[in-house]
């Protein structure tokens, strides 16, 4: 069974336009399984030319609401928010301007390595 044409019109040129606007490769390729399943191609054809299981196209193609483009979205991203502070941040540019034996520390400059090796207070 083809599903050939399946996105009206308008949901092809939102895809189309989400696809021109957006840089997350993910969400990119989701939005051209879409496409290209409209196209009339296969779900092995569409995995082939993308580069991904037969698998991802088939979940995608089921899952994947034209309608709703942030359905798209891989959604274990959400939640993940911004660890530093700006009061963080702020200590941080403060303590990085001082000698570190000021504080108590044996080495005299701050680097990647010295920051593995210290208890970080």
């Amino acid at each position: 069974m083809s599903n050939k044409r399946f996105l009206t019109n308008g949901q092809k040129d939102k895809l189309l336009k989400s696809l021109k606007e957006n840089d997350c490769s993910n969400f990119i390729q989701r939005i051209l399984m879409l496409l290209l399943r409209n196209e009339g191609k296969t779900y092995q054809e569409i995995a082939e030319f993308l580069g991904c299981s037969y698998r991802t196209v088939a979940y995608w193609c089921v899952h994947g609401d034209p309608e709703d483009i942030e359905s798209l979205r891989d959604k274990r991203t959400k939640g993940n928010y911004r660890k530093v502070t700006e009061n963080y941040m702020q200590i941080l540019m403060e303590t990085i301007v001082q000698d570190p034996r000021e504080l108590g520390y044996s080495f005299a400059r701050w680097s990647a390595i010295a920051w593995q090796n210290t208890s970080h207070r």
